[in-house]
């Protein structure tokens, strides 16, 4: 692998160029952008949201698929933002030579984060407990 100038090898972000990364953080962006606007809609256009009516907007399919959709899309977005953060200012030349060393754990503390909030918010829309109401 080349090095570049931050003493920092020419290694992945998410898909394995710095532009297909660029490409899939705005993608991300414009989806989670677009999930939030939805549900501000809902909000503003159905006044005084009750529970009932809250869990049935966000247990219908469409809104399912939209949930896993804007998951998927912050956990891409997470990870080649932090990977840039990480990159860029975990270097060799601000931190010594212990900055390989950080930066891999606090990449795998971050892969692991993002894999734990994945799987938690696929388990919150398409598993049993999200439409059970304790009456």
């Amino acid at each position: 692998m080349i090095k570049n100038d931050s003493g920092i090898k020419s290694a992945t972000g998410l898909t394995g160029s710095g532009s297909r990364d660029w490409v899939v953080q705005r993608i991300s962006a414009v989806v989670l952008a677009v999930y939030s606007i939805v549900l501000l809609g809902f909000f503003l256009t159905h006044g005084n949201v009750d529970f009932y009516e809250w869990s049935n907007f966000m247990t219908s399919l469409p809104m399912r698929l939209f949930s896993l959709v804007a998951i998927i899309a912050l956990a891409g977005h997470a990870w080649v933002g932090m990977w840039t953060v990480f990159t860029d200012y975990i270097t060799t030349s601000q931190m010594g030579s212990s900055a390989a060393g950080l930066r891999l754990v606090l990449q795998s503390l971050m892969i692991i984060a993002i894999l734990v909030f994945l799987f938690w918010g696929i388990m919150i829309f398409w598993g049993n407990g999200f439409g059970v109401v304790a009456v």
